[in-house]
């Protein structure tokens, strides 16, 4: 057995069929066949149900392949490892965030690595949370800065919280609900809402519970998007009504180009950011200075 038959048994368990398995390690198809069959000799066991139209893995291939990967990562991680040290440090460092924490967290980020540790190369995206997890996953980022939710069933996966996020309702400086010391979910209906993308399945159940609503939730608004600009630019020109994170919405508040309203019952739901990363991934130099950053500007959030 070796991790070349490793990488192929893998390929085969992700792509399902032998054609998509051989395109995806750059193989013929007979000779991925027959690595995966050297493969089962070494171990005794079938791995693969042969059928006409498609190998199923059998319950051997199930029970190896977390192990599988597994090896397969530490033989990546250690030729990584091994680079970062011919190259005194320098390497690439790639991170993802959430639209939300881009404003405030990816520029100052950026500019201060690029003073700090100019021989490395940046590379950022831009994603959901669930996205970015499945990017992370995929050992296409050494990190991101999310809802740290997506990883709680991840063993494998590290997180240290940062930001505890509150949720509220946002208008712009001269709307008529400011008049109002208790605003109700009737009077907010009166006016378009929106709403900064889909909430969390257990967020929106929250919230339908809290304002008494049974219609679903998605139905509820005019508008869902998680542009942010265009959420602010959308708030600021008219009477529409947002709910969001109090993260979020700040570059909008300290641009006065939205307010907080006194919403009763207030939302009392709670998203906490965080840092993401896999265990075990060696990252340059350059993370922790990264990961500095992000812990002081989370922490200096008002």
């Amino acid at each position: 057995m070796n991790t070349r038959q490793l990488h192929h048994f893998l390929a085969l368990l992700n792509e399902g069929t032998l054609s998509a398995a051989a395109a995806s390690v750059h193989l013929s198809q007979p000779a991925l066949s027959r690595s995966v069959r050297a493969l089962e000799d070494s171990l005794g066991v079938l791995l693969f149900d042969r059928t006409e139209r498609r190998l199923q893995p059998t319950a051997y291939a199930r029970s190896f392949a977390e192990r599988a990967r597994r090896i397969v990562f530490e033989e990546r991680e250690g030729l990584r490892a091994m680079q970062l040290m011919r190259a005194g440090g320098a390497g690439t460092l790639t991170f993802g965030m959430g639209s939300s924490l881009a404003d405030t967290l990816l520029k100052p980020m950026v500019l201060q690595l690029l003073t700090s540790s100019p021989q490395v190369k940046l590379r950022s995206v831009i994603e959901t949370s669930d996205q970015l997890m499945k990017l992370l996953l995929d050992e296409k980022l050494d990190f991101f800065v999310g809802d740290i939710r997506v990883a709680a069933f991840y063993p494998d996966v590290a997180v240290e919280s940062v930001y505890q996020c509150r949720f509220g309702w946002y208008a712009n400086v001269r709307h008529p609900l400011l008049k109002e010391s208790a605003v109700t979910m009737r009077e907010l209906m009166q006016f378009p809402l929106i709403a900064t993308g889909f909430l969390e399945e257990s967020l929106a159940h929250r919230f339908m519970e809290l304002y008494g609503l049974a219609e679903p939730f998605a139905d509820l608004f005019a508008v869902i998007v998680s542009d942010l600009p265009t959420v602010y630019d959308l708030v600021s020109s008219s009477d529409a009504v947002v709910t969001s994170t109090d993260f979020a919405m700040l570059a909008a508040i300290r641009n006065a180009k939205a307010v907080l309203l006194n919403v009763t019952p207030q939302l009392d739901m709670e998203l906490t950011l965080g840092m993401v990363r896999l265990k075990g991934r060696t990252l340059v130099p350059a993370a922790e200075r990264a990961f500095a950053i992000i812990r002081e500007r989370l922490s200096t959030v008002a």
